[in-house]
């Protein structure tokens, strides 16, 4: 395997890291409106196709999986024109710029949310095909009765785990200093809200300056065990990251959703609102949350145990299992269609 992508990136990093090769080439995100920026994108696109045409003849791939980030715009293209298979996965409900254009294009176009039909034209519906987002396996295969008995809950008590997705969310820390100071000593109640590292210690600073903390809410700049909050969880409040919905899903998790608004083309909104829509998530928006509308929520999910109860069984409804292994067999499908 061979993972191509931009140089100085987070993944340029990470991937040989994990024992796999990594080639660069030259890509820029496309903006929605014509502007010079657009121009300039077009001109580092061209020269990042003809960089894959030279890693394409180099690696002879058998097949290219785009994964829908802008990178994927110059390999995929070079593939489809060096007639390799192609594929692209889109993991929002609402596709990016990238993967729209891909999909006219692509052999195969794997979606994770069946809203996401819609959005793509209509002479490529052909090629949609439902695979889901991938999920970690310590994710699925933690067991719920002991990431409890590790907070300490009993079988009645409530635990809200709350995370703004791995960088924070200022206006989700904002909010649940309100419903602290609401459950703050409550033995019923177990509250867990992770800060992301760069907001922690204003956090705090602004906790402490209200209240003194009891022992039933834990605050953290980062979560290292995700797999066992979650696991342990009766309700999570966070953003509306494609990840972080496959995995609530994945493990039947009713959910808050706060949509972060400054996420390209608002695709956090889309995903939120395709559970909300099945029952499975409670959505506000960043320009309604506060401690108050927050505070109603949670109230809203715990205090009714029949609906906590309906909304789990909704959220693992909606979520995708042998995730990989779809995957996998449709791209071994298009592979084997070209012998």
């Amino acid at each position: 395997m061979l993972y191509v992508g931009s140089r100085n990136s987070l993944e340029s990093e990470l991937i040989p890291k994990e024992g796999f090769e990594f080639k660069a080439v030259t890509a820029k995100y496309f903006k929605r409106k014509i502007t010079l920026d657009n121009i300039m994108t077009l001109f580092a696109s061209a020269k990042g196709v003809m960089e894959s045409f030279k890693i394409i003849d180099e690696f002879k791939p058998s097949i290219v999986v785009g994964t829908g980030g802008y990178v994927s715009g110059p390999v995929v293209l070079a593939a489809h024109l060096k007639k390799v298979p192609t594929m692209i996965l889109e993991q929002n409900v609402f596709p990016g710029v990238t993967n729209r254009l891909l999909s006219r294009i692509a052999d195969v176009v794997g979606i994770s949310f069946e809203e996401a039909k819609k959005y793509f034209p209509q002479n490529v519906q052909e090629k949609l095909i439902m695979v889901g987002n991938p999920v970690r396996k310590d994710i699925i295969e933690t067991d719920r009765r002991s990431s409890r008995s590790k907070y300490n809950l009993k079988p009645e008590d409530v635990f809200i785990y709350s995370f703004g997705g791995s960088g924070g969310q200022i206006s989700l820390n904002e909010a649940i200093i309100d419903v602290i100071k609401n459950y703050n000593g409550n033995k019923n109640v177990k509250i867990l809200h992770v800060t992301g590292k760069k907001h922690y210690d204003v956090f705090m600073e602004e906790l402490n300056r209200n209240i003194k903390l009891g022992k039933n809410v834990e605050i953290k700049d980062y979560m290292y065990e995700a797999p066992i909050a979650l696991s342990a969880s009766d309700i999570v409040i966070g953003s509306a990251g494609a990840i972080t919905i496959a995995e609530i899903t994945a493990i039947g998790v009713p959910s808050i959703l706060i949509p972060k608004t400054y996420t390209a083309g608002n695709h956090q909104e889309y995903n939120a609102r395709a559970l909300e829509k099945e029952g499975a998530a409670l959505v506000i928006l960043e320009k309604d949350l506060n401690g108050t509308t927050l505070l109603k929520s949670i109230e809203e999910v715990i205090e009714n145990k029949g609906k906590l109860k309906t909304m789990s069984l909704n959220s693992k409804r909606l979520g995708n299992s042998d995730v990989e292994n779809k995957i996998y067999a449709a791209m071994t499908a298009l592979i084997n269609a070209q012998k």
